[in-house]
């Protein structure tokens, strides 16, 4: 995925009502731009950091700004806009990209299922093969050399995983796919110290058959592409 137009850097000033931040332009001035990110963003969102955005055509936006990436004061790239992260997998998943989630006929999003009126990232389907169910997060939390997800806790997440689990007694495969999008991070856990019941349900899932599969992606100005499987680890 290729950033078309080129990015635009500016310094962060602060982040503010989880949506919006203020940054100083590259010619001094001050501008509000969106933030699509309703994580804490911790460690992604220091004052002082370099902030990379993207500008739209659509004339009707408020904020014509978004911000897409951090680049922080160590020198670590994240990308920060959430929305990125089914871009990706949806591009590297037409191009075979990510061997787990290959040999499949059909692809669909946000396809409704489960029992808690929920809408899977993607349904991967063949004739020949149980379907398969994937759903996606971006980790960018990096905590003394080590990435974890989530960085709040999240009631919606927790849902994730009960549906997933439902999937995989079903006997379909459910796959819980960690977008890795900090260039500082090396292998994912749970962070029970942040969500303890996520990182619990998280176990019992794949107790229960889910898989977790891991990829960190390669992150520049310029574009985001797949890099490589990493590890995950239950820690305790």
């Amino acid at each position: 995925m290729e950033f078309h137009p080129p990015l635009q850097a500016g310094t962060l000033i602060q982040r503010y009502k989880r949506f919006l931040a203020d940054i100083i332009t590259q010619d001094g001035s001050t501008i509000t731009i969106h933030c699509a990110n309703t994580g804490a963003m911790t460690g992604c969102a220091t004052p002082g950091d370099t902030v990379w955005y993207s500008e739209s055509a659509n004339t009707k936006r408020k904020y014509p700004h978004s911000w897409e990436l951090t680049q922080t004061q160590d020198g670590h790239l994240i990308c920060v806009n959430t929305l990125r992260a089914n871009q990706l997998v949806s591009d590297a998943l037409m191009q075979s990209q990510i061997p787990e989630l290959t040999g499949y006929e059909t692809q669909a999003q946000e396809v409704r299922y489960g029992g808690e009126n929920s809408r899977i990232d993607f349904l991967l389907t063949d004739p020949h093969k149980a379907p398969c169910y994937i759903e996606v997060k971006s980790v960018t939390l990096l905590e003394n050399e080590q990435g974890y997800f989530p960085d709040t806790v999240t009631l919606r997440g927790q849902k994730h995983l009960r549906e997933l689990q439902a999937i995989a007694e079903a006997g379909n495969r459910a796959v819980l796919f960690f977008a890795v999008l900090h260039s500082g991070i090396e292998s994912v856990s749970g962070a029970a110290h942040i969500d303890k019941k996520y990182s619990s349900l998280l176990q019992q899932a794949a107790l229960s058959g889910m898989e977790i599969i891991c990829y960190k992606m390669r992150i520049t100005p310029d574009g985001i592409s797949v890099d490589e499987k990493i590890p995950f680890s239950f820690i305790r």
